[in-house]
């Protein structure tokens, strides 16, 4: 899976915050606030990535129970399908 071209992940007075540029700002009116975590899971859903790396790079990371981090990333992936900036490929 992969971020959708257009949206911009930028660290702005140490908030993370994403927004919308081009055609994909018809998806998104407005920005998206991401703590650390989320900033974290873009990074590696911006070049593509699947759920199993991104578990596993929360395990590494963090030092979770990959039934922790799972959880996390199914949160996470919901939201941004929710969202509309996320695709599969």
């Amino acid at each position: 899976m992969k971020i959708k071209e257009g949206f911009i992940l930028r660290t702005v007075a140490k908030e993370h915050v994403v927004v919308a540029i081009g055609e994909a700002s018809s998806i998104l009116n407005g920005i998206i606030k991401l703590n650390d975590t989320g900033a974290f899971l873009w990074g590696f859903l911006k070049s593509g990535a699947n759920k199993d790396r991104l578990v596993l790079e929360m395990q590494k990371k963090y030092k979770i129970s990959e039934e922790v981090a799972q959880r996390d990333v199914d949160a996470f992936l919901y939201v941004l399908y929710d969202i509309g900036c996320l695709e599969e490929g």
